[in-house]
């Protein structure tokens, strides 16, 4: 008899980013409050989150440009509050505004940045060709920056973060204000790199980006909220069932089933309603009922999968709950 040999078992990839109850303060205002983390090497993390969440100062801490308050965080076992400049030569990283000079050219840039990172000589002229050609700027080595298209300032901005061959990069909401292409094709720049084994951290606030993520980190008021895969935030609906309704008037019909003995959770989306019920029968039942009561006969009523957007609602919604709490209790 022939033994069955089971598949290879990858070991554990170690942790090159741990957060460990960080507080960042500007004077009474708390931007990051309490946030503990960790990042696995050659993982594409996404810090999610709407603007004022606390993303972008989490990041700045990460890259030891801000100190923190209290806690703690090492990158790539490196105390960013401790050895900052040690942290800096060892990470990449790309800020909202693309971190490039107008008036210099394509090439001055990458020379420039190069010499910030003590490339020189073969080096430098090597780590050139690969980042004209993943931004995909051949032939336009010369053309001055503030002249190019936001697709390829954004590509040229990220082959200057990482032409020192980083370990980890920091992407700062890298794709707003460019078109659906670019930012395609910056994704793919994304995913080439973590398949060398290079770890990402990207904070967005668009879910179709977060669904590209191997974990997602969701942020709201300073706060993590919840953190997993796609796959695993959306157990919060495990064992329980959300219905799609449409209906006129979406925004008064959810006023009509909120507090509603049965309906756990009701939310606009667009021109419908999403509504959380503990089960389907009995809750389209309620549902008729309520909204019929109220003017607002449903056209229809249909199961459907929680997306990222259910997701994220319900987090906030939660958080938003436990803050009213707090401050009673305060």
């Amino acid at each position: 008899m022939t033994a069955s040999l089971s598949p290879p078992v990858s070991p554990p990839r170690p942790a090159v980013i741990e957060v460990d109850r960080l507080v960042k303060r500007f004077g009474a205002f708390t931007s990051v409050d309490n946030l503990s983390l960790h990042v696995k090497e050659g993982e594409v993390f996404g810090l999610l989150g709407s603007n004022g969440a606390g993303k972008t100062t989490a990041i700045r801490v990460l890259c030891g440009l801000l100190a923190p308050t209290s806690g703690s965080a090492r990158v790539l076992g490196i105390d960013v509050a401790k050895d900052p400049e040690a942290l800096k030569h060892q990470i990449g990283y790309m800020t909202q505004r693309f971190s490039l000079y107008d008036d210099l050219s394509v090439i001055q840039n990458l020379r420039f940045f190069g010499g910030v990172y003590g490339l020189q000589g073969k080096a430098m002229r090597d780590r050139e060709k690969w980042a004209v050609a993943t931004a995909g700027l051949e032939g336009k080595e010369d053309l001055i920056t503030r002249s190019l298209p936001g697709g390829w300032k954004q590509r040229l901005a990220l082959a200057c973060a990482v032409l020192h061959r980083p370990r980890v990069v920091f992407l700062d909401e890298p794709t707003g204000g460019v078109d659906p292409i670019s930012r395609r094709r910056f994704w793919a720049l994304i995913d080439q790199m973590a398949g060398e084994g290079i770890t990402l951290v990207v904070t967005t606030h668009y879910l179709d980006e977060a669904e590209r993520c191997d974990r997602i980190a969701l942020m709201h008021a300073g706060r993590l909220v919840a953190h997993g895969s796609v796959a695993e935030l959306k157990e919060v609906f495990a064992g329980r069932v959300l219905l799609e309704v449409a209906c006129a008037r979406p925004l008064d019909a959810q006023f009509a089933l909120d507090g509603e003995p049965g309906i756990l959770e009701a939310s606009v989306f667009g021109t419908r309603l999403h509504v959380v019920v503990a089960e389907e029968v009995a809750g389209r039942t309620l549902i008729q009922t309520a909204l019929a009561r109220g003017g607002f006969t449903p056209m229809s009523i249909e199961r459907i999968v929680p997306s990222l957007e259910d997701v994220f609602i319900h987090c906030i919604e939660a958080e938003e709950a436990a803050r009213r709490v707090r401050g009673v209790v305060a």
